[in-house]
């Protein structure tokens, strides 16, 4: 959190917002979501070191950037969907 915590206030601001979004997805240990927020913080102090505002990096649909970021992830929703195709194959197989 140090490197976030260097951030400037509006990129601390939208990190952190993303951080508390992306949790209420993970599944497991959480390891992958560690990951993913490693590597935002790469892309947002890669960002700030080109000039870019938060919103130029992440765009201004924050929401479609996260599902982006959770594309390489295990989620909730994942399972969900992987236990209703079980469910529904297993009982009409």
């Amino acid at each position: 959190m140090a490197r976030v915590d260097a951030l400037p206030n509006d990129y601390q601001f939208v990190f952190k917002k993303i951080q508390s979004h992306m949790w209420k997805f993970a599944t497991g240990s959480g390891y992958d979501m560690m990951a993913v927020q490693y590597d935002l913080i790469d892309l947002f102090e890669e960002g700030i070191a080109d000039g870019k505002k938060v919103l130029e990096v992440t765009g201004t649909d924050v929401a479609s950037f996260c599902d982006e970021l959770l594309k390489s992830t295990k989620t909730y929703t994942e399972d969900w969907r992987e236990n209703l195709n079980r469910e529904i194959n297993k009982k009409l197989r």
